[in-house]
């Protein structure tokens, strides 16, 4: 990684996420790109009022300040860090400031737990990883130990999920491969998901030496399932595909797991599809 993107609002879910960054970063040698976004009104700001424009320069400055103070970090030194402010709460902006400066990965912070609308309906991560191309972690904690030794990658090993895949293993070494096996139409035999899983892995990686890092688990749904497998496998970090702009719920058939990321106590990351 030699660029992540980390969008502030100054709360302290961000500041975990800057963190989190921080470490990234050192151990990358990567640069931050600190991105804050003011909720400021547009018609204010092209107004031709002399009296109007002089409080919204105030009103930026005090922003800006405010910005620089809380960059004043210990853990920020020795890092390359260039803000960026951008004047109004257009969350798309995020990917375009992505893609303006070729970065390798968003980071974000989120509370969660505090039920399905919280995290990915709607929210400001969700609308970050509807349209995001580059992976995009999420973090909810202060980070104590940020080894990513264990990543679960969960997935449903049809073909479109060779890329992000791929994606995940460029990024991290022991990845565990989850499959949730739920009852109903989805359901599979186990002969028809070790068929499944072979001729994913031989064309993905061009051979089957990762078969022992696929687990199966069956669940109620796949949310669950998700979470159980990973705390079985001693994951430290959860891997999600994502049709991006369709949103989260495209994935997994149609049922995708808020619920991993809001009860999810380990990060999340996302692959776009």
């Amino acid at each position: 990684m030699n660029k992540i993107i980390v969008p502030i609002d100054f709360s302290k879910y961000s500041e975990f996420a800057l963190e989190t960054a921080a470490i990234l970063a050192k151990r990358n040698n990567a640069e931050l790109l600190v991105l804050h976004m003011l909720e400021l009104d547009k018609g204010s700001l092209i107004s031709s009022s002399d009296d109007q424009n002089q409080q919204m320069v105030f009103f930026l400055k005090m922003a800006e300040q405010k910005f620089d103070e809380y960059l004043d970090k210990d853990y920020l030194k020795d890092i390359s860090v260039t803000p960026i402010v951008k004047h109004f709460k257009v969350f798309s902006e995020v990917a375009e400031v992505a893609k303006e400066h070729d970065a390798d990965m968003i980071v974000m912070g989120s509370h969660g737990a505090s039920g399905l609308s919280e995290i990915f309906v709607g929210s400001n991560t969700e609308k970050v990883v509807r349209y995001s191309e580059i992976p995009v972690l999420v973090v909810k904690q202060k980070p104590a130990n940020l080894n990513f030794n264990t990543v679960a990658f969960a997935s449903d090993f049809s073909k479109e999920m060779i890329e992000p895949y791929l994606k995940a293993r460029n990024l991290f070494s022991n990845i565990k491969l989850i499959h949730v096996n739920v009852p109903g139409e989805g359901f599979r035999s186990s002969a028809e998901m070790e068929s499944i899983v072979a001729d994913f892995l031989k064309t993905a990686d061009g051979n089957l030496d990762r078969l022992n890092d696929v687990h199966y688990t069956s669940d109620y749904t796949v949310e669950k399932g998700i979470l159980n497998a990973s705390n079985l496998v001693g994951a430290d970090l959860i891997a999600v595909p994502t049709h991006g702009r369709k949103g989260l719920a495209h994935f997994f058939s149609g049922s995708v797991s808020e619920d991993v990321a809001n009860h999810a106590t380990l990060p999340v990351i996302t692959f776009k599809i």
